[in-house]
C-alpha cells in the first residue's frame, strides 16, 4: 500500500478550543496499533511536532513529519491523519481536503460552539458539493459524563447540515494528563481504558 492508497483523515474547525489536535494525536496513535499510520501537522503552532519530541519515547506508533506536499509520498502507510490549522483563510487547507477521504470536525456540544461552528460545516458541505465522494462529520469532544445533549444543541446540529458520528468522547482528566507526559491515551495504561474504549468505537466507525 502506498500513501495514495491511504485512508487520509482531516481533522478541522475553524472554531479553536475544541479539542482538535487531541483528537488527531489520539486518533493516529489508535490507528497505528492497526497499521502503518502517518500523522501530518499543518497547523502552523507545530502543536503535534513538539508533542512527540516531549515524549522522548521509542514506542510511539506512528510518525509525525511537518505537512507539505512531498509529505509521505513514497512510503507506504495505511493511514494518514492531517491536523489542520483552525482558520479556513488557511491557503493550505483546500488542498489538504481536496486529498482527504474523509473529514471529522470535532465540536464541544453546545449550542454556542454548534453555531460557531456553523461557517466550517458550510465550507466542508461546499468541498462536498464539487465532489460527493468526500465523507464528513461532527465528533462531539468533551462530553460531560451522564449528560444528554441539550434540545437546543440538538437543533442547532441539526441545522449545519452535517452528520454526527455515534461515538463521542467525553471530558476526561487522562487525555489532559497524556498531553502533559507527551503521549496519547493508549500509553496511560489501564487509568485510561475508558477513553482508550471510546477512541477504538469511533476508530471502528469510521474504518468500517
Amino acid at each position: 500500500m502506498t500513501s495514495s492508497d491511504a485512508l487520509r483523515i482531516a481533522v478541522f474547525n475553524g472554531k479553536g478550543g475544541c479539542g482538535k489536535t487531541t483528537l488527531a494525536w489520539n486518533l493516529a496513535m489508535g490507528l497505528g496499533r492497526r497499521a502503518s499510520t502517518l500523522l501530518l501537522d499543518a497547523d502552523p503552532q507545530g502543536s503535534l511536532a513538539h508533542w512527540a519530541d516531549w515524549s522522548g519515547r521509542e514506542d510511539i506508533a506512528i510518525r509525525v513529519r511537518e505537512w507539505g506536499s512531498e509529505a509521505g509520498h513514497g512510503e507506504e502507510y495505511a493511514f494518514i491523519v492531517t491536523d489542520c490549522a483552525p482558520r479556513l483563510e488557511a491557503e493550505e487547507l483546500k488542498q489538504i481536503v481536496a486529498e482527504s477521504d474523509l473529514v471529522l470536525l470535532p465540536v464541544l456540544p453546545s449550542p454556542l460552539d454548534l453555531w460557531a461552528s456553523r461557517r466550517s460545516a458550510d465550507w466542508i458541505r461546499e468541498q462536498r458539493a464539487q465532489r460527493p465522494t468526500l465523507r464528513a462529520a461532527f465528533v462531539l469532544n468533551q462530553v460531560e459524563a451522564q449528560s444528554a445533549l441539550s434540545r437546543a444543541a440538538q437543533v442547532a446540529i441539526a441545522e449545519l447540515g452535517l452528520p454526527v458520528l455515534r461515538a463521542v468522547l467525553h471530558r476526561r482528566a487522562i487525555y489532559r494528563s497524556a498531553a502533559l507526559e507527551g503521549l496519547s491515551v493508549y500509553h496511560m495504561g489501564k487509568r485510561a481504558s475508558a477513553a482508550q474504549a471510546e477512541l477504538e468505537r469511533l476508530i471502528e466507525e469510521i474504518v468500517t
